[in-house]
């Protein structure tokens, strides 16, 4: 495990006494709160009731919020995963890197040893750490070359987590096992895992061609190849057997190892680092939330992932800890309806809007992508509950939480991420100057408060399989966001406020590490 060098702020000049007895008084965690990251999986602006949904309730989320500040206007970095997830532990921006796309089961691991994350950050202040969920930000040193039945060579502990229990990617792409550690849990020495994403191996069957072994979902488009769980998948894998998960049992595997990881750890401070496979696909949540709710499969597993939280903060309190704890709770991305896999969520739809009033959903340009749920929590600190819509960004959490941590990041790190710690705390209604997001096809757009710049990008305008409208275009876009959330592109009638925030985005490519 790579050592982690941290200097704090403001510290340089301190005689070790003095420093060590400021490690030891973080150490003991006076002052200084555990911190939860909940990051939900393509759960959409509109997904949730405390943001306007009326056709799933959401007891739980909606409780966080009411003790906390609702952010309206929060964007991930990102309207695909992997990128998402990437600028948010790193503070960098994804675009910045060749190898940041949606990755595959078998990706090697993208964040390096190297590199300074905001786990790292939490340890160097004597946290203990946990990444618990979904990953998929890859393992192993090697695309392709992972050996799945020994210990990986480069696993999340070289990234500063002391713990992980993860999913290597998601949950419609194989590997379909728990990492624990670096190692595949539950190990099964009977059936030696194989992982492929260019061939099937001899014998297996796939989703394709055996249709009549697809006994829990079947595909819509894709998702046709190697069969786990009664569910075809993206890539192909022969073995695994007792270590296979069981999809309806996922949210429950993940939260036992964050209840378990919480218990340990209570007496001292730790960061946790939760992320659900809800509401990514394929969505079938335990037996438990079917048919509980009127839009089907999609709004079973937002009711599951609505129970996951409420347990989550049910340990707190029944620990005691829930006062001095952290906890936010947002989304890597924007929703999709179908993402794969034939599982009613359009004909169930209704009226409900799981991307609000918003244009666009995940994979697009548009602010559906991008914008998304955002709730923070600290009892402790956070007395006046509010509804905050200050512009905020993901990409601010890991100097946001260094600032708080008092801790400097290594020279060179986290280079785009800025510390607005109070306005996440409500402690003020700052606006990031603008924020930056990235599509799928890699178009940039800058937000400001007001308005919304897309650069021309190259793409079709609608996915259809997916249903999604992209807002790649060949020519520039701006969109005045107060007035008509992206309907009439004014970039003819305002070529003066095209030109300025095209000069945002020139400089914040053009930045030098």
């Amino acid at each position: 495990m790579k050592s982690t060098l941290f200097i704090a702020l403001g510290a340089a000049s301190l005689l070790p006494s003095a420093l060590q007895a400021q490690q030891e008084h973080i150490m003991a965690g006076k002052g200084l709160p555990n911190v939860i990251f909940i990051y939900a999986d393509d759960l959409g602006y509109g997904d949730l009731e405390c943001y306007g949904a009326t056709r799933v309730q959401t007891p739980n989320v909606n409780r966080l919020a009411s003790e906390g500040i609702r952010f309206t206007q929060a964007h991930a970095a990102a309207s695909t995963s992997t990128p998402s997830r990437y600028a948010m532990l790193t503070g960098e921006y994804a675009w910045r890197r060749p190898d940041t796309d949606i990755a595959a089961g078998n990706a090697k691991m993208i964040i390096r040893p190297g590199q300074f994350t905001m786990a790292d950050l939490f340890k160097s202040a004597g946290y203990a750490t946990a990444a618990i969920g979904k990953w998929h930000l890859g393992l192993g040193d090697k695309t392709g070359e992972q050996d799945w039945n020994a210990p990986l060579p480069a696993a999340l502990g070289d990234l500063g987590f002391d713990y992980h229990y993860i999913m290597a990617a998601t949950a419609d792409r194989v590997p379909c096992v728990f990492i624990e550690n670096g190692q595949v849990a539950n190990y099964d020495p009977s059936a030696p895992i194989e992982v492929s994403y260019k061939a099937n191996f001899p014998g297996e069957p796939t989703g394709r061609d055996n249709p009549e072994l697809l006994y829990n979902l079947k595909p819509s488009f894709g998702h046709d190849m190697s069969i786990v769980n009664g569910i075809s998948r993206i890539g192909y894998m022969k073995g695994g057997g007792k270590a296979l998960w069981k999809d309806e049992n996922i949210a429950d595997s993940i939260l036992v190892h964050a209840q378990g990881f919480i218990r340990a750890n209570k007496d001292k401070p730790f960061f946790m680092y939760f992320a659900t496979n809800d509401i990514h696909v394929p969505r079938f949540p335990h037996e438990r939330f079917r048919g509980k709710n009127p839009m089907g499969l999609r709004g079973d597993a937002i009711v599951q992932f609505d129970w996951t939280v409420g347990q989550l903060m049910k340990t707190l309190d029944d620990l005691g800890i829930a006062d001095n704890t952290l906890i936010i709770l947002s989304s890597d991305n924007g929703p999709v309806v179908d993402d794969g896999y034939a599982d009613e969520a359009v004909a169930k739809l209704g009226n409900h809007r799981p991307a609000g009033p918003l244009r666009g959903n995940k994979y697009s340009a548009f602010e559906g992508g991008t914008r998304v749920p955002a709730i923070v929590r600290w009892p402790k600190e956070i007395h006046k509950p509010a509804v905050s819509d200050a512009l905020v960004s993901q990409i601010d959490w890991l100097a946001s939480l260094a600032s708080l941590l008092h801790v400097r990041p290594p020279k060179g790190a986290a280079t785009d991420s800025r510390n607005h710690l109070d306005t996440w705390l409500g402690k003020d209604n700052n606006d990031r100057p603008w924020v930056i997001e990235q599509a799928m096809n890699h178009a940039l757009s800058v937000r400001t408060k007001e308005w919304k710049y897309i650069e021309p990008s190259r793409g079709t305008a609608f996915m259809k399989e997916e249903a999604v409208e992209t807002g790649y275009m060949m020519g520039p876009q701006l969109y005045k966001i107060s007035e008509d959330y992206e309907q009439k592109n004014m970039a003819k009638e305002k070529p003066e406020i095209v030109y300025e925030l095209q000069n945002i985005l020139k400089d914040v490519r053009d930045k030098v590490k």
